[in-house]
């Protein structure tokens, strides 16, 4: 069985909805440090209060960047990422282009993950697939073409699409990345249940909001 404490550390613990306050911000942080999250996943205009809300705690800040369609030109993209890693990021969310994935341009699309990857300046970048708008033939090359631009993670969902995580989808990408490249599962995940299956089909992060909610299980569970 999986322990609090392994648990609450693969955890991205999410507030992305674009009418959220700085209140709810300080409540998400302040929740992140409670429970020890790995990571707070936010937009990028609530980085540099998140920094101030989290100075000293060890909880990660991750940002979102060309969130969430993914269509925003690659130097626009990196100048996110700077800007964010400049306020106290630590890791970046980028969606991949999905359109340019669809059309087989995969020279853009690795273009468009380097951009990111060199403008995170050695942390880390997980790649949003948005799998619930691709065929299995192109997650598997999304899969492959983040990895060839160095990427540090794929990820399945943006939260904002059709449809968010499946154990299915899951498998896939963790068979084609590999152990050396992490799996961030999102989308959908709102149950203690839920987090278990992804991380038996592979993943070694999962993005939620439902994070308090999912370890307060746990913990139930273990009485």
């Amino acid at each position: 069985m999986i322990t609090k404490a392994q648990l609450a550390g693969m955890i991205d613990h999410s507030l992305l909805r674009p009418q959220s306050t700085r209140d709810e911000l300080k409540k998400l942080c302040a929740e992140a440090v409670q429970f020890e999250f790995k990571a707070v996943c936010i937009n990028p205009v609530h980085v540099g209060d998140a920094a101030s809300f989290l100075k000293g705690s060890g909880v990660l800040i991750c940002s979102v960047v060309g969130f969430p369609f993914g269509t925003h030109p690659a130097r626009v993209k990196a100048a996110e990422t700077k800007e964010v890693i400049k306020l106290g990021a630590r890791e970046v969310d980028m969606v991949i282009r999905m359109g340019a994935l669809k059309e087989g341009r995969n020279h853009e699309v690795v273009e468009d993950i380097r951009a990111v990857v060199e403008a995170a300046s050695g942390f880390p970048v997980k790649v949003i697939l948005e799998t619930c708008y691709l065929t299995e033939e192109e997650k598997i090359r999304g899969c492959k073409l983040a990895v060839e631009a160095g990427a540090s993670f794929v990820k399945t969902s943006t939260g904002f699409g059709a449809a968010g995580a499946t154990v299915e989808d899951v498998k896939l990408m963790r068979k084609i990345v590999g152990e050396h490249r992490g799996v961030k599962a999102a989308g959908g995940i709102k149950t203690f249940a839920d987090a278990l299956k992804m991380i038996e089909a592979g993943a070694n992060r999962l993005g939620t909001s439902g994070s308090v909610a999912i370890i307060r299980e746990l913990e139930k569970g273990a009485q």
